[in-house]
């Protein structure tokens, strides 16, 4: 296993489409993932569109409320659509689908390609591919998305662990 070294910080950007239900959960969950490892201070998270629809607005009141039973705060989150500047900024970003990942490959100089991840390809034991928008669905959508965004966080921490050979503080 080859290893990178750390920058600092390490800045990971989550997307989706508009930016308003599942990337900023992934960012929320993946923010107290680093939190309670105690590694919030090696590693900056943000999350982006690839579409224009929601700039500026806050996270979908549902995404809110499901994130908040779960101890996760993203009341100040305000939707922005990714930049080109992003691919030079951010050493890993991580799409919730495909259509979001081709867009990204679409839109991301060759030079960056490398940095193009989907989501749930960090927890592969679920079977699952893609993390599904739940903006049409109900309660219980949000919260599946919520399962899978914190079995894919994990799987993502791990992978930093050994890829950049980050240790468990004492």
């Amino acid at each position: 296993m080859s290893t990178t070294p750390l920058p600092n910080p390490l800045r990971i950007l989550f997307v989706c489409l508009g930016n308003i239900c599942r990337s900023p959960s992934a960012e929320g969950v993946f923010r107290k993932q680093l939190e309670q490892a105690q590694l919030l201070h090696l590693v900056e998270v943000d999350s982006a569109g690839t579409a224009s629809y929601h700039i500026g607005e806050p996270a979908d009141r549902r995404a809110e409320d499901a994130a908040a039973r779960r101890g996760i705060d993203i009341s100040a989150h305000r939707a922005r659509q990714i930049h080109r500047k992003d691919f030079d900024t951010y050493h890993l970003i991580v799409a919730m689908d495909k259509s979001n990942l081709a867009t990204l490959k679409r839109l991301c100089p060759a030079e960056h390609q490398h940095k193009l991840r989907l989501m749930m390809s960090f927890a592969p034991e679920t079977g699952i591919e893609e993390v599904p928008d739940p903006y049409y669905g109900d309660d219980r959508d949000f919260e599946y998305v919520l399962d899978l965004l914190e079995k894919a966080c994990q799987g993502l921490l791990e992978w930093l662990r050994q890829h950049y050979l980050i240790q468990q503080p004492n």
